[in-house]
């Protein structure tokens, strides 16, 4: 039984070219060969090494994440930014880091430091997570607005809109930026934004067209 098995995996190996191609190379480049495969276990250990390390240091970053969100439940807010920016400086590239950004930005908002908050979020929104986009260009056209530049916000309301994955967040984002557009003056692009937010059929998004239909009204004089 063991020999028929084996003359029929010998036959399987002769039928294919390539398998035979690569034996006889192999038997004909041995040194090359032990050292392609040495070289291939290498490879796999430090692939596992690394993927290993990445698990390690996102266990570890969110761990100190969980301690400032803690601060930042209590409304500690000077403690959960000075946390949280350890998390960012020291965790880079993990999760953790993008959530950091995120509280980091609402914390330095809570403590009117409006322009800190717009320098982290420039620096952070354009390579966020598709999971944090929408959120940090949102909370840049909050801080935007907190400095009374409205264009800017428009602008970020509107990337934040972009970004959105749910309906509800788009036009939520929509219907800021078209309040900003119109504090700028630009009410070609105020009313681009309502009508969006109008023209939407997501009834989660449709709790956000009431007033939407209101600003349109008023921008078009009930000519919409």
């Amino acid at each position: 039984m063991g020999t028929s098995v084996q003359t029929a995996a010998a036959r399987a190996a002769e039928e294919n070219p390539l398998l035979v191609a690569i034996g006889r190379w192999i038997a004909a480049n041995r040194q090359k060969a032990l050292a392609i495969a040495g070289a291939l276990v290498i490879v796999i250990v430090l692939l596992a090494w690394n993927t290993l390390s990445a698990r390690q240091t996102e266990q570890a970053a969110g761990v100190r994440l969980n301690a400032a969100r803690l601060a930042f439940d209590s409304r500690n807010y000077p403690l959960a930014a000075s946390e949280l920016s350890q998390v960012v400086e020291n965790y880079s590239g993990t999760r953790a880091a993008q959530e950091a950004n995120i509280l980091l930005a609402q914390s330095r908002l809570q403590q009117g430091q409006s322009q800190q908050a717009i320098e982290l979020l420039k620096r952070f929104a354009p390579r966020a997570d598709a999971a944090f986009r929408a959120q940090a260009y949102g909370l840049l056209g909050a801080a935007y607005d907190n400095v009374g530049h409205p264009k800017e916000a428009a602008e970020a309301y509107q990337q934040a809109a972009d970004a959105a994955q749910l309906p509800f967040l788009k036009a939520q984002f929509l219907t800021e930026a078209g309040r900003a557009w119109v504090a700028v003056g630009d009410t070609a692009k105020a009313v681009q934004a309502y009508r969006t937010v109008v023209a939407q059929n997501d009834s989660a998004a449709m709790m956000v067209a009431g007033e939407a239909k209101v600003r349109l009204g008023e921008l078009t004089k009930g000519v919409q």
